[in-house]
């Protein structure tokens, strides 16, 4: 009878066990899901309006699509969810004391599904053939046209304004005379319409940095299937690697900034990396054993296992303290 009932309570454990795992689980993928989903939609609009400005800034206004445009704020929104997502999955799956293992196994693999369906979608919708479409005319008659909205850069005084960017204009030099011309002579490239930005220099660094990486995404996918899973699989696995970032202090909000700046390393890691120069420097050090393309998704998986090793020996050395005690 006590070999009965030691066998009946181990296998209501192992239940237990099971539907506590597999109810963590859906939890865990519902979030990410549903947050991968809302990231990537604001993310993609944002950038849609932020490439439409700078699109309407330049003149005489050249031909564009919607759907270039919109496929253009689609990749860029593809790595910045893909970092946020991660990030903000590893935090909550800290906070709730989710296993370590699984949480990890589950992001990891919901990021590499939306990640390739997502550039899958978008390699295909490059094949539709889009409608053309001009710019709507910014600014009146005496639109000033400067490369800085400095008082002492060249400017170019657009007398008809940008209706007509190749008529009649003036030419203001810093210390000499205004000049007028009545038309453009030959090809000439008009300064951009000054807006104001006011954005502060870390965040337009992010920007650049995501959009770098989409470019890595993009190219990569356009090399094969295999070469982008290799890439992407091992930079999610770094981003998994960090979940140790956002469980230092007892305070929510520091582990969150913590993690941010975390992953800011890693953006700024990836495109050190892929920079040509970089490039070139590793190819003349392994000489010829190894690409260097193929090099960094290795320094990707290296550093990801060394971080996983010392997040596990963080756990091992908190259970065995918890157990002495």
């Amino acid at each position: 009878m006590r070999s009965l009932f030691y066998i009946q309570n181990l296998t209501n454990l192992y239940v237990y066990t099971i539907i506590y795992v597999v109810r963590n689980f859906a939890k865990l993928a519902l979030l990410f899901t549903v947050s991968f989903l809302i990231i990537f939609l604001a993310a993609a609009g944002f950038r849609f309006l932020d490439l439409r400005v700078q699109w309407a800034k330049f003149l005489p206004p050249k031909p564009e699509t919607a759907l270039t445009l919109a496929i253009a704020a689609a990749h860029w929104a593809l790595s910045f969810a893909l970092f946020s997502t991660v990030l903000f999955s590893l935090s909550y799956s800290g906070r709730r004391k989710y296993s370590p293992l699984m949480s990890v196994l589950t992001i990891m693999s919901f990021s590499m599904i939306f990640c390739l369906f997502v550039s899958s979608a978008l390699e295909n919708w490059k094949s539709v053939p889009p409608a053309q479409t001009t710019g709507v005319p910014l600014g009146n008659k005496g639109l000033i046209l400067s490369n800085s909205l400095n008082r002492n850069e060249t400017a170019v005084v657009l007398l008809n304004g940008s209706i007509d960017p190749l008529g009649p204009r003036v030419t203001a030099i810093p210390g000499e005379f205004m000049l007028y011309h009545e038309t453009a002579a030959g090809n000439f490239d008009l300064p951009p319409i000054p807006f104001a930005d006011d954005t502060p220099w870390f965040l337009n660094s992010i920007a650049i940095d995501i959009r770098l990486n989409a470019e890595m995404f993009q190219k990569k996918f356009n090399e094969g299937l295999f070469s982008y899973l290799i890439y992407a699989g091992s930079l999610i696995f770094l981003l998994c690697s960090l979940g140790y970032a956002i469980k230092i202090s007892v305070w929510p909000v520091a582990n969150l900034f913590l993690g941010v700046l975390a992953f800011c390393g890693i953006l700024a890691l990836s495109t050190f990396l892929n920079t040509p120069e970089v490039q070139e420097i590793t190819d003349s050090f392994l000489r010829g054993t190894i690409s260097a393309a193929r090099a960094v998704p290795l320094i990707f998986l290296g550093l990801g296992l060394l971080l996983h090793l010392y997040s596990f020996l963080v756990f091992i050395v908190r259970r065995r303290d918890i157990d002495d005690y």
